[in-house]
């Protein structure tokens, strides 16, 4: 006997049918991939046969063995009926054992190729050539039926016609997973013309896979995919445990295939009425409360103005705020300034005094500041990034991660944007920006969280600029559209600092710019910097509110 062909490689790259790892390659330099059938004489030549790979030991099938007589096919629990439907035959070997499957495969009615499956060792080999052949059975169903079920491989096609009560259409793809929208292509026409099309691959990964990708190529609507129930891998191994019924009722159950992302609204009724509520945290000033119905976790919230408005008074207040108001973690991210100055901001409001200067700390001694100190970060809750001038952005990113799932924050406050742009390198602050953005939102929609970011406003060209009180518009947003398309909610600070009036100098009017939440835009209120302790207080005069406003720049 000639020695039987060994395999040397494995887990291959085909270059026939693009799979990363189906092809196993023998001593002798010759190949087999045995996800689309295809034999090389040659892998590192790239020489291929359109047979499929017969290891040495099996005989090529003769003429002869087309010969072959339907019968039952025993180890598969086939009626004789069923596969002489299909047109399969058996050979017996000389000891009177099954020994082979033979498929016919055709071409506009006339057969062209035989898939021989080799029982003992379940390889297969073909005679003829399956190009531009029609699916396993599709010669036998007439077009524009009201069901066609496409399945894995051809005895499964024959188990299921049989589990339907030899009924309904049902094909089979000519070679494996990897290749099956390949195969399904080059019979769309007469796939498509059948009201519904089934699809019940084998239940393992690469079923569920391809009959994903099958169902994505078929009209809409049309497709539809059968999950088995667990037990069972085909409609095959449902057959051989006499499973009719079960199969039955998974087949009518089958759901219409929609892409990922896409739902039926009508199936969503229960999640509509028994969705979770948003729970809202109130802003420290009730006119935004008004505007924006207060703090949402999940949300992205950008707080922009020009240089030397406020931006930080106004984050100090809301970091104060949602550690006094909520049980929640909050994290800081300060890039501009170290962690002391960050606590020093913290404990001023505690305080309503300036600890951030050194000679007003001195007057309240070590115990007063140790109780301060306590009060608001003796819970273990408030987490602040202590690396001043962080320059790379991947970092900076693995910490705000980190901030969110390993310190479970809730709430975190990042000042500002454009540091954050700083730390790129490619010098193009468009694009940066625009990538920032995009991974801070994909940030919260994957954790949940709330970021609260600031923001630099652009230089505004003419008379006047932000330090005088004009009125900013999303298009004052420095650098990207991105700002503003991709946050929840935009506040803008206006102040006019160089004003003469005192009044008017210290306060702070805050704009709404978007709120994707409630919709609502506009002045919504002005806070009221006190030089003496440092805090800002809600204005409730409405002359300061509908002062004289200059005209806002257009985008």
């Amino acid at each position: 006997m000639q020695e039987q062909s060994k395999f040397i490689k494995y887990h291959i790259p085909c270059h026939e049918c693009g799979s990363k790892d189906a092809v196993s390659v023998n001593k002798d330099g010759s190949a087999k991939c045995f996800s689309c059938d295809k034999f090389y004489t040659n892998y590192e030549g790239k020489v291929t046969h359109m047979t499929n790979y017969i290891q040495q030991s099996t005989p090529k099938p003769s003429v002869n063995a087309h010969g072959g007589i339907f019968a039952k096919l025993t180890d598969r629990n086939i009626s004789k009926e069923t596969a002489e439907k299909y047109g399969v035959k058996v050979v017996y070997d000389s000891a009177g054992q099954l020994a082979q499957h033979l498929y016919p495969f055709y071409i506009n009615h006339e057969q062209c190729a035989t898939k021989i499956r080799y029982v003992r060792d379940k390889r297969f080999a073909f005679e003829g050539t399956i190009q531009d052949s029609g699916l396993f059975g599709q010669n036998l169903f007439k077009e524009g039926g009201k069901y066609l079920t496409i399945v894995e491989g051809e005895c499964d096609a024959m188990a299921t016609y049989e589990l339907l009560g030899s009924k309904w259409a049902v094909v089979s793809i000519k070679r494996g997973a990897a290749s099956a929208v390949k195969d399904v292509k080059e019979s769309l026409e007469y796939v498509e013309s059948f009201d519904n099309v089934v699809i019940c691959f084998d239940k393992d990964k690469a079923g569920i896979k391809a009959s994903q990708q099958v169902a994505s190529i078929i009209k809409p609507g049309k497709a539809k995919i059968v999950t088995l129930p667990n037990g069972y891998k085909d409609p095959n191994d449902m057959l051989n445990k006499g499973k009719h019924q079960d199969f039955t009722r998974a087949w009518w159950d089958a759901q219409v295939y929609t892409p990922s992302g896409i739902i039926r609204v009508s199936e969503k009724q229960n999640d509509f009425l028994n969705r979770e509520r948003k729970q809202s945290v109130p802003y420290p000033w009730e006119g935004l409360n008004k505007k924006l119905l207060g703090l949402r976790a999940g949300e992205l919230v950008t707080l922009t103005g020009g240089t030397g408005l406020g931006k930080s008074s106004i984050t100090r207040e809301l970091e104060h705020w949602l550690i006094n108001q909520t049980d929640d973690n909050v994290g800081i991210i300060a890039l501009e300034e170290d962690w002391k100055r960050t606590v020093d901001g913290i404990l001023s409001i505690e305080a309503s005094d300036k600890l951030f200067i050194d000679s007003v700390r001195d007057e309240y001694g070590e115990s007063k500041l140790i109780h301060m100190f306590d009060k608001v970060f003796g819970n273990d809750r408030v987490f602040i990034h202590a690396h001043f001038g962080a320059n790379d952005i991947d970092a900076i990113f693995a910490k705000l991660r980190y901030l969110i799932v390993g310190c479970d924050c809730k709430w975190v406050v990042v000042d500002h944007l454009h540091m954050l742009v700083s730390s790129m390198l490619d010098g193009d602050e468009r694009k940066a920006i625009d990538s920032i953005m995009h991974r801070l939102r994909s940030m919260v929609e994957e954790t949940g969280a709330g970021i609260i970011l600031v923001s630099h406003l652009r230089r505004i060209e003419g008379n006047k600029g932000h330090e005088n009180g004009i009125s900013v518009s999303l298009s004052h947003l420095r650098g990207s559209n991105s700002i503003a398309q991709l946050s929840d909610s935009v506040i803008a600070l206006e102040r006019n600092q160089q004003s003469d009036d005192d009044l008017e100098s210290r306060t702070t009017k805050l704009r709404i710019l978007k709120s994707r939440y409630t919709g609502d835009v506009g002045m919504a209120c002005s806070l009221v910097y006190n030089k003496e302790t440092g805090r800002l207080s809600e204005y409730e005069d409405l002359e300061i509110l509908n002062s004289k406003e200059e005209d806002v720049i257009p985008f």
